[in-house]
């Protein structure tokens, strides 16, 4: 193709991610084009990013598409895109829910929806997983608020809340709750549960890999015995949950899950997945809530004095609180609805060059 110079794009703090947002009309319709922008929008290719707008870590280096939708009930179109950091990629396997927190912000900025007052729920449907997420805005006086006096773990000033809600997560990916038809596996030696709800995932019980599940993310990532052998088990678990050969992907993510220590229901050490997330992933604390509920698994092991249908995950930086509703199905349990509450923060809006 012939190309230009610069693209349209707005940077948005959305959650405990940072990314580069688009209208999926002014990207190249070509998959090999676009990916091939947004490789040298971001400076891919470098530990640094240094000549990209990229941040050096996967919590930063994410692409937010987005275009009006033409299906029915559905406001917009929502895909998401991981961008590699040190390697040249572009994976539009998994979803991001922080990342979908600064939606609302990006599509009034570029006239695709509007407000009312004294707040605005858009309906997303989220492309990579073909779900439905309903996100909520405060937006009094048909404007974006964005101050607030609501504090994320893992983002150091307030803002004003986005609720998410997520409506029939389970199965997002492969179809099933539980891709490989049961509740626990043994593979390569250690107890998983491999769960499929918002984002396919493979759980596994801290101590079993001599873990406390308490570590800090610097300590896990240092241990390069341990991130071999989570590798090895995630790539077997990607096999046996349909999805193939996962080298190549960041999908299924993997949680060492353990009791919690600060108040919590449950602990968890996510990754994202060959170095532990400085958070946690709101998709990924969506899959541990709900497997928290479900008798059998390594979560509900795990789990610890849950009192209602909202469960208090523990993770490197503090916490992240989700609601779930969950009825009873013919073959397996119907997850209807999980929600959080995320906040956002534009941080500019131009034009990024390539």
């Amino acid at each position: 193709m012939e190309r230009s110079t610069s693209i349209p794009c707005m940077l948005i703090r959305g959650g405990t991610s940072k990314g580069a947002y688009f209208l999926a009309s002014d990207l190249p319709q070509d998959e090999k084009q676009r990916n091939d922008l947004l490789i040298h929008v971001m400076g891919s290719g470098d530990p640094q990013q240094i000549n990209g707008i990229g941040g050096g870590t996967t919590l930063t280096s994410k692409v937010a598409i987005v275009s009006a939708s033409a299906a029915e009930n559905v406001d917009l179109d929502y895909l998401f895109a991981q961008v590699g950091v040190e390697d040249k990629t572009v994976d539009t396997n998994p979803s991001c829910g922080n990342i979908l927190s600064g939606v609302v912000v990006f599509a009034h900025e570029k006239n695709l929806i509007a407000l009312s007052s004294p707040e605005t729920t858009v309906r997303v449907r989220n492309i990579n997983t073909n779900t439905i997420i309903e996100v909520t805005a405060q937006t009094p006086n048909g404007r974006v608020e964005l101050d607030g006096d609501i504090k994320i773990d893992g983002v150091p000033e307030t803002g004003s809340p986005i609720l998410l809600n997520f409506l029939n997560v389970g199965g997002a990916k492969t179809g099933k709750l539980f891709p490989t038809g049961h509740v626990k596996d043994m593979i390569q030696g250690v107890e998983v549960s491999c769960i499929d709800a918002s984002v396919p995932m493979v759980h596994i019980a801290a101590a079993s890999l001599g873990k406390t599940g308490h570590e800090t993310k610097a300590a896990l990532d240092a241990d390069s015995a341990f991130l071999k052998t989570l590798e090895a088990i995630r790539l077997e678990a990607g096999v046996r949950m349909g999805m193939g050969d996962v080298s190549n992907s960041v999908i299924p993510k993997v949680s060492l899950l353990s009791s919690p220590a600060n108040g919590g229901n449950i602990t968890s050490r996510y990754f994202v997945p060959h170095n532990c997330h400085a958070s946690h992933a709101v998709t990924g604390a969506i899959c541990v809530a709900i497997a928290s509920f479900l008798p059998g698994t390594i979560a509900a092991d795990a789990v610890r004095e849950v009192q209602s249908n909202t469960v208090d995950i523990e993770h490197p930086s503090g916490k992240i609180q989700v609601s779930v509703v969950i009825e009873a199905g013919e073959s397996e349990p119907q997850i209807k609805q999980a929600a959080l509450v995320r906040t956002a923060r534009p941080l500019f809006k131009g034009d990024a060059y390539y």
